[in-house]
């Protein structure tokens, strides 16, 4: 039961990646003054939370679960510097999610 959900996580978050990847954008919502002085790995360590905001205006916000799945998946995401929802136009686009190829 529990590897279902795990997979059912999985698939949802390839398909919020893949639905808009190039215009969504990775946003604390915890503190929304945060202008770029930290990086969101180091504001995940401090319990912030973050959410993921498309061209639409369509907000994600992520638990737990779904920051380690996506640490796992694309590890990148989390060196970018932290934008708070007040400065989301300075925010970097995420990068498209990549599939790792591997070595025959």
């Amino acid at each position: 039961m529990r590897s279902k959900l795990v997979v059912g996580l999985v698939v949802a978050l390839v398909l919020v990646f893949a639905s808009g990847a190039m215009a969504s954008k990775l946003l604390c919502v915890s503190s929304a003054e945060l202008k770029g002085d930290q990086t969101v790995a180091s504001c995940l360590a401090k319990g912030e939370r973050f959410a993921i905001v498309d061209d639409y205006g369509i907000v994600h916000i992520l638990t737990p679960e779904e920051v380690e799945l996506t640490r796992a998946f694309n590890p990148k995401a989390f060196e970018k510097r932290a934008f708070g929802m007040k400065y989301e136009k300075l925010a970097p686009k995420l990068a498209p999610f990549a599939v790792p190829v591997e070595a025959n």
